[in-house]
């Protein structure tokens, strides 16, 4: 079961997600997305709530608005930080995030430190809480599947892509070869290079 929450302080508004429990949690480690941004209270349990971006943008793009929404969720769902104040919050990409077989059930690492942020959150906001709560939904996901899903529409995509890559390089080198094709022809009609039968010394008009 995952819970969705819809943050509409951008528009078009953006999803928020997060497991049931810490086994949903492995799914969501083991069957993230390139795209998705991962969210958890610092040194405190907590939920691990995700964020969901468009292909190619990066964590510079996630609007502060958005960011502020993601940590008051997380910090609302910790027993321990949602009682905290000056709670810090660590983000990254799910690419980012290292799991061994010797780590606890919902324990992660980090491939690379630098490319951890943190974000402080001072205190929870009631409003933003219950604004978001207000829009929660349960379903249940089959993770693999859906990340199956989103590989094979990637690939079908670079598939794509490469065709019309390769048609634009047909017709490039089409364009090329008739400019070339042009620049002799155009070449061979100025007149210091034409001859005539005079020039070639017939200047008779008799005809063998």
């Amino acid at each position: 079961m995952v819970f969705y929450f819809t943050s509409n302080v951008v528009q078009p508004p953006v999803t928020l997600f997060m497991g049931l429990d810490k086994y949903e949690n492995e799914d969501l480690i083991r069957w993230g997305w390139p795209e998705d941004v991962w969210f958890h209270v610092h040194k405190v349990s907590s939920a691990h709530v995700y964020l969901r971006l468009e292909p190619g943008q990066t964590l510079d793009d996630i609007p502060s608005a958005v960011l502020e929404d993601a940590c008051q969720l997380v910090k609302a769902n910790s027993i321990n930080g949602n009682k905290m104040n000056n709670v810090d919050i660590v983000y990254t990409m799910w690419d980012n995030l290292k799991k061994t077989a010797a780590m606890e059930v919902g324990q992660v690492a980090f491939h690379r430190e630098k490319e951890v942020r943190m974000f402080r959150v001072e205190k929870r906001s009631n409003e933003i809480v219950n604004r978001l709560n207000k829009t929660k939904r349960e379903e249940s996901i089959d993770f693999r599947a859906e990340r199956e899903k989103r590989d094979a529409l990637e690939r079908a995509d670079k598939k794509r892509m490469a065709r019309e890559q390769k048609e634009q390089e047909k017709e490039e080198e089409k364009r090329r070869q008739e400019e070339a094709e042009l620049r002799s022809y155009n070449s061979l009609m100025k007149p210091e290079n034409m001859t005539s039968n005079y020039d070639a010394g017939n200047d008779s008009d008799e005809f063998m």
